[in-house]
């Protein structure tokens, strides 16, 4: 976490979108946009130098589209990945998918409202992660037509934990489900990715639905 507003960059080829975005996330008071690409490979370029808290992305950029931004800003080989949440008008499977597997920590659609793009940076400052509800369901769905054979062992306590981060719930609503404090679930939380491999709460959640663990409710 910063000490001051959490840094913005805002990545989409498309200005009012852009300056839609700028105008929602500089009037709360624990943010600020210090920059704004409109193509994909100026948001890399940017995002490496400036260093920025989180990178908002759109998928269909000119040069580098959006996936290839995640993969490259937050992907499983970055050595020191920033935060990258996706704001997209097209919410295919496939694109899904792949921005979460490759690190992206939140996946809007643009038609989401204002606080819940407020709220999606702030889940990724947090190490919670936001997706549109339209989205989660299914995807859900999916991973639960297709369960796979389960190789990780995780403790009874970490499986609930899963279990709870499987359903969508922070750190704080598990930790007032479980009767513990939420730093004892942040180090839970941790364990569980460092045994799953997972890079964030996604991964968790993903591991949940598609070995069976989590279940619809």
């Amino acid at each position: 976490m910063t000490d001051g507003p959490t840094r913005i960059l805002i990545a989409d080829d498309q200005e009012n979108i852009r300056s839609a975005f700028r105008i929602i996330l500089d009037a709360q008071p624990d943010m600020t946009v210090i920059a704004e690409a409109a193509c994909g490979a100026t948001a890399v370029e940017q995002a490496r130098h400036l260093r920025p808290d989180v990178v908002l992305t759109d998928i269909r950029m000119p040069r580098v589209d959006g996936l290839e931004v995640t993969r490259l800003l937050a992907g499983p080989d970055v050595a020191d990945p920033i935060r990258v949440v996706v704001v997209t008008t097209f919410d295919l499977d496939d694109y899904v998918h792949t921005a979460l597997r490759d690190g992206a920590c939140g996946f809007l659609l643009k038609r989401s409202s204002p606080a819940m793009l407020a709220e999606a940076v702030r889940a990724a400052m947090s190490g919670d992660t936001l997706i549109s509800p339209q989205i989660t369901v299914r995807l859900l769905r999916a991973l639960t037509a297709k369960p796979r054979p389960d190789s990780v062992r995780l403790t009874g306590r970490e499986l609930q934990i899963a279990r709870l981060v499987a359903q969508g719930l922070t750190n704080a609503e598990i930790a007032t489900a479980l009767f513990i404090s939420a730093g004892t679930v942040k180090n839970h939380i941790a364990g569980v990715q460092r045994k799953l491999g997972a890079r964030n709460r996604v991964g968790i959640a993903a591991w949940a639905w598609s070995t069976g663990h989590a279940q619809p409710e």
